[in-house]
This record gives C-alpha cells, structure tokens and sequence, in this order.
C-alpha cells in the first residue's frame, strides 16, 4: 500500500498479533483519515471522522460525525487529538473493522468532541 512501516515496529520487541506490520492481519477495503478522541481501552482507540451531507431541499450542508473504534498498535504512541490514517481489515472484534496504519504529522487542539474538522 506504500505505507512506511514503523521503527518500533521494526526493533521492537511487543507481541500483537492483530498488528498489521508484525501480525498476521492484511489491510484492505477503505484507507481514511480520523482524529483520536479516546485512548482509554488496551490497544484500541475511537477515533471520530467529521464529513459534510448535502441537503438538497435548502441547497446547504449540516455538519455530521461518526465514531470508529480502531486498533491501535503497540509501535504507536497516541494521545487525544492525534490524526491518524486508519485502513480496514478484517473483524477483530465485536466492533473493531479497522487498524491504525500512520500518525500523521496534524495534532486537533481544544475540546476534540467540539471541533469540526475536515481532511
């Protein structure tokens, strides 16, 4: 896919099997961008994707989000704020589709459930 894969995960020394670079999980499907708003589980983070809908009768847009729960490797160090470029996979649990690929260089300040932001 052209992705770099980490130095952490290079000569780190973890154990995840649900890690896209040292694992045994293959990224396909979607590739998008997320802002994380919770690192609070074991190696899972929420991101939340912000996008516009058209209304067609007002000729406007309304702002719309949705949350994704996303694996998160231990070769990532992620704090709230952070932009991530997540990839899909197969399920890797009840709600998890998903998988961490890049930190981007961005960082969301202020209150991350409040601001709107658009890649």
């Amino acid at each position: 896919l052209g992705f770099k894969t980490p130095q952490e995960a290079i000569e780190g020394n973890y154990i995840d099997h649900k890690c896209p670079f040292t694992g045994n999980v293959a990224i396909r499907g979607r590739i998008f961008k997320g802002v994380v708003v919770s690192t609070k589980m074991n190696r899972t983070i929420v991101i939340r994707r912000d996008y516009l809908h058209y209304i067609k009768k007002y000729n406007r847009f309304e702002k719309r989000h949705k949350t994704i729960t996303v694996h998160c490797s231990p070769a990532f160090r992620l704090r709230s704020g952070d932009v991530v470029t997540v990839g899909q996979c197969r399920p890797l649990s009840k709600t998890v589709r998903f998988n961490v690929i890049r930190k981007e260089v961005q960082h969301v300040e202020g209150n991350i459930k409040k601001v709107f932001v658009l890649f």
